[in-house]
């Protein structure tokens, strides 16, 4: 990675999202940069991208002393296996990124998004930093688009760079695609800065999401905050599967046409790298860990739980239903394993803390009461596995036990499916993640219930080895048909398709919040 030589710097994509496309780390008193350990997750399934368009660049944050000379280039060059692609790193003081990151958008946006309004607070929100910093976003993105180029924003935190965008070059396509679900508008109106998001949001060509249900809210809070709005819609359609739960939804909006303009509603999950899963578990290396990790663990049947220290991804209720498995059924006590990883948060992230505290805790309290010289139930990390690592412990794993609050999608479990290569194993899957929609042959299980926490969990334990294999099977080509290959492929179309679309009406003026407005 390096300077650029002087050429034209004008691109045909430009991705906009908070975070850098590669790891720093420090050796030998220099930083070095390297690629993500693991293929799967927003910044490999961006990546993806730059192969697949002649110039394209990447804008993202990195840390800046204040009042400071930069002490690192603003503009670098990327050669990693994604091919060779620039880097615009938007420089951001500390107080600025604790504040538009580990503040309001953890403390106010996150729990709204996820439908736990009680964990809400405004206390110690500065909106006009938050709305700064997504304007520097926009500026840096706009700098480097192309007449009509398209700009890809990604995620909550930048909600209001489509406005400052539109109004800067009214030239652009704007595509925008959330990550996370979409509240309802019984919760997303709880937001005092309602307006300005929308404004923001229907200032796009293009608004993406994983599945029908979280594209359904959006399109209810939009017509519960507009007037005149009418809604396109059709039926659901593959990779989304028709079932009863809770994220079901028959039909989709397709378009959306509000104050003169017309919007793009697209709606298609993210899709993991099956073959490269099955390439590692089925290397010589990848057998050889596998089995170590049997070995190490040493267990009759190994659940694995794999995701980070949030509220939203149900940790303490799982825990609570591993303590009532362990106490109604004595015969599984030195038989049974749960190899638990949770990965703690980030500096700066007080708002989990108290979350991770009270997993150790569950997981101390679980350990000391029934383990033994011999057994331990629970094998905790709170530290991150190699993606190796990971695949490994997925094939090694009987179940994997995936039970989040709320979640946007969850590729853990297209990834478990993916490593057990049509072996036997059990998926547990909670019906509120939005994979849910894609798995039909997964255990759905509402995790906000104690009973169906507890008979799911019996019923994987239970479950022969003849319908494991045969609903792994199923799922294993549903998750290879759908990989992220198939979501790159969709999303290239739909920008295609704007690319060939006429300039639209500018959108409404946006009507910025006055900061002492926030609480």
């Amino acid at each position: 990675m390096n300077k650029p030589t002087q050429k034209e710097l004008r691109n045909e994509l430009v991705v906009v999202y908070h975070r850098q496309p590669y790891e720093e780390l420090v050796e030998n008193g220099q930083t070095v940069m390297r690629e993500p350990r693991s293929p799967n997750g927003i910044i490999p399934a961006i990546k993806g991208f730059f192969s697949h368009v002649d110039k394209a660049v990447w804008v993202a944050w990195k840390k800046a002393a204040v009042g400071k000379a930069l002490d690192f280039e603003r503009r670098i060059t990327v050669s990693d296996s994604y091919g060779n692609y620039d880097v615009v790193r938007l420089p951001l003081e500390a107080a600025k990124i604790h504040q538009f990151y580990h503040v309001t958008s953890k403390e106010a946006l996150w729990p709204v998004i996820h439908t736990f309004p009680w964990l809400y607070s405004t206390e110690n929100i500065h909106w006009a930093d938050f709305r700064e910093v997504n304007r520097r976003f926009a500026e840096a993105a706009c700098a480097e688009a192309e007449q009509g180029a398209v700009v890809w924003v990604h995620d909550y935190n930048l909600w209001l760079v489509p406005g400052f965008v539109r109004k800067m070059r009214p030239d652009l396509k704007i595509a925008f695609f959330h990550h996370t679900q979409f509240p309802a508008p019984d919760a997303f109106n709880i937001l005092p800065w309602r307006d300005e998001i929308i404004d923001s949001l229907l200032a796009c060509d293009l608004v993406g999401f994983h599945v029908p249900r979280f594209a359904q809210n959006f399109c209810a809070v939009v017509e519960s905050l507009r007037e005149g709005v009418v809604r396109h819609e059709a039926p659901v359609s593959l990779p989304i599967l028709q079932r009863a739960c809770a994220l079901s939804e028959p039909r989709v909006t397709v378009q959306l046409d509000v104050e003169g303009r017309s919007i793009v509603i697209d709606t298609c999950p993210i899709g993991t790298a099956p073959a490269l899963i099955a390439s590692t578990v089925n290397s010589p290396e990848g057998k050889a860990r596998t089995e170590r990790i049997r070995k190490d663990l040493n267990t009759e049947t190994l659940i694995v739980s794999v995701s980070r220290v949030d509220y939203a991804k149900g940790g303490r209720q799982q825990l609570e239903a591993f303590e009532r498995l362990l106490k109604r059924r004595p015969d599984l006590h030195g038989r049974v394993k749960l190899l638990l990883v949770t990965v703690a948060a980030a500096e700066g992230m007080e708002v989990y803390r108290a979350e991770q505290q009270k997993i150790e805790q569950l997981v101390g309290r679980i350990n000391g009461h029934f383990g033994t010289l011999h057994w331990l139930p629970i094998h905790l990390s709170t530290t991150p596995l190699t993606f190796e690592e990971v695949v490994c412990a997925y094939r090694a794993a009987d179940i994997a036990w995936i039970t989040p609050l709320r979640d946007g999608l969850n590729l853990v479990a297209k990834e478990f499916v993916a490593a057990k290569q049509g072996e036997a194993g059990v998926l547990v899957l909670s019906e509120f993640s939005g994979a849910a929609m894609e798995l039909e042959d997964a255990i759905l299980v509402n995790p906000f219930s104690r009973s169906s926490l507890d008979d799911t969990l019996d019923e994987a334990l239970a479950m022969g080895e003849v319908e494991q294999r045969l609903r792994m099977g199923r799922m294993l080509m549903q998750v290879q048909r759908y990989d992220i290959g198939y979501w790159t492929r969709h999303v290239l179309a739909r920008f295609a398709k704007l690319s060939e679309a006429p300039t639209q009406p500018t959108a409404p003026d946006l009507k910025p919040i006055e900061a002492s407005e926030a609480a």
